[in-house]
């Protein structure tokens, strides 16, 4: 029973919290402080935990982002929740560091730095490094930010990351570009 009421008062507090006042962190047995130290360094370079959100500036994910973009992206988000779509920042700024992790994971686990280009940009070429890229999370809020990005300036850039977005000021009176394919067809990217 006094577990029951503790879990209850726990879920409970955890929802009253403010989202910039969210944990991030775990304690892992037998190694007190290594968990949390770990993760802050990792949202320090760029990753987010879930449910972080465009008004979350507390994390560098969405704090180092543009500031046009940063504005673009909470007037959608705001302008979504009226319809009932929560938009979520998967990802936003990155270090150089945290960046290069990334393109090494996915040279191994698509085998070669051709195929992991598809997805992910190097450090000198990402629009994350620069500030200058989201992603969003959950379905509804990508299918809502594609159909309406474009009033804001928010356009879908690669046809296979439909999670993924930039600033086209122009975009608004013209509408969103073309998308590439991939990452690997930009000419941006250099390859």
């Amino acid at each position: 029973m006094a577990i029951a009421i503790a879990a209850i008062t726990g879920a409970l507090a955890a929802q009253s919290a403010p989202s910039s006042a969210r944990a991030f962190s775990h304690e892992p047995p037998g190694d007190p402080g290594r968990a949390t130290t770990e993760v802050t360094d990792a949202v320090a370079d760029g990753a987010m935990p879930d449910g972080v959100t465009a008004f979350d500036d507390g994390y560098p994910g969405v704090g180092n982002l543009e500031p046009a973009l940063l504005q673009a992206l909470r007037e959608a988000a705001a302008d979504a929740e009226l319809d009932g779509v929560d938009f979520f920042v998967t990802s936003g700024w990155r270090s150089p560091g945290y960046q290069d992790q990334l393109l090494q994971e996915a040279v191994s686990e698509y085998g070669s730095e051709a195929e992991a280009a598809r997805w992910v940009a190097t450090p000198e070429t990402s629009a994350h490094v620069s500030g200058d890229a989201v992603d969003i999370g959950d379905a509804d809020a990508m299918a809502w930010l594609f159909e309406r990005g474009a009033e804001y300036g928010l356009c879908r850039i690669y046809d296979n990351e439909p999670w993924h977005f930039e600033l086209r000021p122009e975009a608004s009176i013209d509408g969103c570009p073309s998308m590439y394919a991939d990452a690997s067809q930009d000419p941006r990217m250099g390859q």
